[in-house]
């Protein structure tokens, strides 16, 4: 195999080999060899197939909750056009990106994902600097999706309250407070529970499941505000309610664009499973298909028995699905109950995504990108998971969650912020890609080809170019300095942050990741 520069991991152990059974503590003798290949050491165990790997990104996708916690968008781009068209719209583009991010996991199957792909495929002159960059996006957008998870957790709660109480309002405090429970119960579980997690994805896979079709039974037999006819159902588009006019379409895919926003966050799970050059991106091209086509058994029954939109738009706390379900099924408890469900789900992904995140923020520590990087890049050898990386992710998370004390519409750039910076992570080494004809991902063993790949990776950086731009974009017109969408601030203001650190000391200790060919079909 090529040239490769080896860099010495912080911590670790050499896995003890049992030649006779071919394996390690830490997954074959093939996966340490082709692990080693890449740079690195193996330190994390693998316990991951291809299935949980599929589940787990199934979890961060979390149907009901990541299509339901920003459905107000929804409504205000127009109501059932958005939700269902969009939905079709935002699966083919998605799907564009995860076959693109497939092919480069193939390829490069570690735990650092973008930047180390970014790396491998820039020029020698530029690619430190772009790792760099690409490896800051990637950390933003990991824990900013994050917290717009288990902070979705909490606004969704207060809005079920409301059911029984139209009048309650919560206070910023309560929200924190609650968010502050979700991330102390999932560090707690992620940190400990290493060996039950793909037990968990597998759990959440089936629940979600039965929660799809049981809200569909619910919400279509019970329809207390009236059925929709078929056309209505699929085709009405009320283009007054965000002033932005014919445009207001396209802020109603926002819910369907955020549902598969993380679809690539499972590549730092690539050394945790076995045979990664196949598995793994069997499992990021395969979420957006499964995924959305139980989304269309959510979908599709909500747009039939949607109440009034106008009226929608005023349920608490900005979360239209708990008062879309307390009015379609006609009481407080039936709503707390469909409600529960995605609560149920919501934490579930907030298990998942929070995996992903730690594994992201060790690797990014492996390397020496980020401040006291030795302590976030160690190993709990008993529980085999980077605790302190899982520690520095969760005190970041409750510290940006303190923006909700100051300012709602500062806390919600934050959630935009997610979406944007996973979305420019996954461009850059897609753009550098290309920009080399493809020759590293045509040689890998999980590849679209020369032709098609084009095509596939065109489309996928067009969408994510426009996705930057939407998700910078506000909901609603005339704005003020409430509603306007801070996110393009806050994401230059972070990329300042890291330059300045980069300036300051980075650019002194940080070499890049590892220099490595990849793996290929002869690998």
């Amino acid at each position: 195999m090529g040239s490769i520069k080896e860099k010495s991991s912080p911590v670790g152990s050499p896995a003890a080999v049992d030649f006779e059974q071919g394996q390690t503590q830490l997954g074959t003798v093939h996966d340490v060899h082709n692990l080693t290949l890449l740079g690195y050491k193996p330190e994390l165990r693998r316990n991951r197939s291809m299935f949980t790997l599929l589940f787990q990104s199934l979890a961060i996708a979390a149907i009901p909750y990541g299509f339901g916690g920003p459905l107000i968008s929804a409504i205000y781009g127009g109501g059932q056009l958005p939700m269902f068209l969009g939905w079709i719209v935002v699966l083919i583009l998605a799907e564009c990106i995860a076959l693109s991010l497939s092919e480069l996991a193939s390829r490069y199957p570690t735990s650092a994902g973008p930047y180390y792909w970014s790396f491998q495929l820039a020029s020698p002159k530029y690619r430190t600097v772009l790792s760099f960059i690409t490896g800051w996006t990637w950390l933003i957008g990991n824990w900013t999706i994050t917290l717009s998870v288990n902070f979705g957790f909490a606004s969704m709660l207060a809005a079920t309250v409301a059911l029984f109480e139209p009048d309650f309002a919560v206070e910023a405090w309560q929200l924190l407070l609650i968010f502050y429970a979700v991330c102390i119960l999932t560090f707690f579980l992620v940190a400990f529970g290493n060996k039950m997690l793909p037990l968990v994805d597998t759990i959440c896979a089936v629940f979600t499941a039965i929660s799809i079709v049981v809200t569909c039974i619910c919400v279509s037999v019970k329809a207390d505000v009236g059925r929709h006819s078929p056309s209505y159902t699929l085709g009405n588009y009320d283009t007054s309610l965000s002033g932005w006019g014919s445009f207001s379409f396209w802020i109603g895919i926002l819910p369907s664009a955020y549902t598969f926003s993380a679809i690539g966050m499972i590549s730092s799970m690539a050394e945790e499973c076995g045979d990664p050059t196949v598995k793994l991106p069997n499992a990021i091209s395969l979420c957006v298909p499964v995924g959305g086509i139980a989304g269309l058994f959510f979908i599709i029954p909500l747009c039939a028995t949607l109440p009034d939109l106008p009226e929608i738009l005023g349920a608490p706390v900005g979360q239209a699905l708990p008062y879309i379900f307390g009015k379609v099924v006609g009481s407080p408890g039936g709503g707390l109950a469909l409600t529960l469900l995605v609560l149920i789900i919501t934490i579930f992904c907030s298990i998942s995504i929070t995996v992903a995140a730690s594994r992201c923020t060790w690797a990014f520590a492996r390397d020496n990108a980020i401040p006291f990087a030795r302590l976030w890049a160690k190993i709990d050898e008993r529980h085999g998971t980077p605790i302190w990386a899982l520690v520095l992710t969760t005190l970041i998370e409750m510290l940006l969650g303190l923006i909700n004390l100051g300012s709602s519409s500062a806390f919600l750039a934050f959630v935009s912020v997610g979406v944007i910076s996973l979305a420019v992570s996954y461009g850059i080494p897609i753009a550098i890609s290309l920009l080399h004809y493809r020759k590293e991902v045509n040689s890998a063993k999980w590849t679209m080809g020369r032709y098609l790949g084009l095509v596939v990776n065109l489309l996928a950086l067009a969408w994510i170019a426009f996705e930057v731009v939407l998700f910078s974009m506000p909901t609603a017109l005339p704005v003020n300095e409430v509603s306007m969408n801070y996110a393009i601030v806050v994401f230059v203001g972070f990329m300042a942050l890291s330059a300045v650190w980069y300036g300051v000391y980075a650019r002194k200790v940080y070499r890049g990741p590892p220099e490595s060919d990849g793996l290929t079909v002869d690998s």
